[in-house]
């Protein structure tokens, strides 16, 4: 079941319903926003006395019983959109962003080239590869630590914050210093004990949805990373695997606006691995635009044909560019205020 505080609570007050939460058989969860605290009471509603006698306490809202497995996530647990501010960009709360970048970073002179383009074009994040799992063991797999350090000359030159994908859970560490954002690909979006380390690590989380999870299955990985103590979650559908072989993957725009239904997080959308044709990145951003989504990770290369990875779905420079025009009207017929904007008029 969810406790819902009222309004912003004291510390004795979360303290106090915490300590009755345990003292009727539960384990609370603690979720803090800026104006609402929520508390999950994780137990056998069965065998234990009904947390609804906590209603009666005087800096609690209402008692939710909760029927969904992801409790933490979901919408009945808080109806306010989950925000994340990385680096000065606030992703939710009706902006909308793009991250940009190659696959892989390969030098220093191709990766710092792309983040000033994909910057001066309207990117607001940056993406790039270090380590990169690979489904054959012959192929490009990230210049590791190098890559970390390239990214931080470019995060430092550029002022972009970085998003970058963890692949084991001993590269954590090194990770932390260098990235703003972790990436949980689909390889790993149901490796839980990842999914564990990667919430305790202090940072936030951009979980991409496994390439054959169903959509409960993608939210309880969230709820994995949620549980152990971290909110700042942001989801990206990436397409998953079908019988369809028109396409690198089939994209779900279902599972987008059931994702902004049901969740209170953030939903991006990754368009370049959806189809695995950069033909078709634009295409689909503005569908995924249409169905709710708060942002698209994109894979953009200087030299898109040479490319060490995935060289058939990163657009050019120039086609990027030409991306953020497109999408721009979409955006805000949308409802949304394109984070681009707001980076520049914050220059002026």
């Amino acid at each position: 079941m969810i406790i819902v505080l009222k309004p912003h609570p004291t510390d004795q007050d979360v303290r106090t319903v915490e300590e009755d939460v345990r003292k009727l058989g539960y384990t609370p969860h603690t979720i803090r926003g800026v104006v609402r605290t929520v508390i999950a009471a994780v137990g056998d509603e069965t065998s234990h006395q009904s947390l609804e006698v906590l209603e009666s306490l005087p800096c609690v809202d209402r008692v939710i019983p909760i029927q969904r497995r992801y409790k933490l996530v979901s919408r009945q647990a808080q109806q306010d959109e989950t925000t994340i501010t990385v680096g000065g960009v606030t992703i939710g709360g009706g902006e909308f962003h793009v991250i940009a970048g190659p696959c892989a970073v390969e030098d220093y002179e191709q990766t710092i080239q792309t983040a000033r383009s994909v910057a001066a074009a309207g990117a607001t994040l940056f993406r790039g590869g270090a380590f990169k799992p690979r489904t054959s063991p012959y192929d490009f797999q990230g210049l590791g630590e190098q890559g970390l350090r390239i990214l931080n000359q470019v995060k430092a030159e550029t002022g972009l914050s970085v998003v970058s994908e963890v692949v084991r859970e001993i590269d954590l560490g090194v990770m932390v210093g260098a990235v703003d954002i972790v990436q949980i690909g689909a390889r790993n979006a149901m490796n839980y004990s990842l999914l564990e380390a990667v919430a305790r690590c202090g940072k936030p989380v951009f979980l991409k949805r496994g390439m054959a999870a169903t959509v409960e299955e993608w939210f309880l990985a969230a709820e994995y990373i949620v549980k152990n103590g971290n909110p700042a979650v942001i989801l990206c559908e990436r397409g998953i695997r079908t019988f369809e072989t028109a396409t690198r993957n089939t994209l779900d725009l279902s599972a987008v606006a059931l994702a902004k239904q049901e969740t209170n997080l953030p939903v991006f959308v990754d368009p370049s691995h959806a189809s695995g044709r950069r033909d078709l990145v634009a295409p689909l951003s503005k569908a995924a635009i249409a169905a709710g989504a708060d942002g698209l990770m994109v894979e953009v290369h200087v030299e898109p044909d040479l490319a060490h990875s995935d060289s058939a779905q990163q657009l050019s420079l120039e086609q990027f560019h030409e991306l953020i025009v497109e999408i721009e009207p979409f955006v805000k017929t949308c409802g949304k205020r394109p984070g681009w904007a707001a980076r520049t008029a914050g220059k002026e």
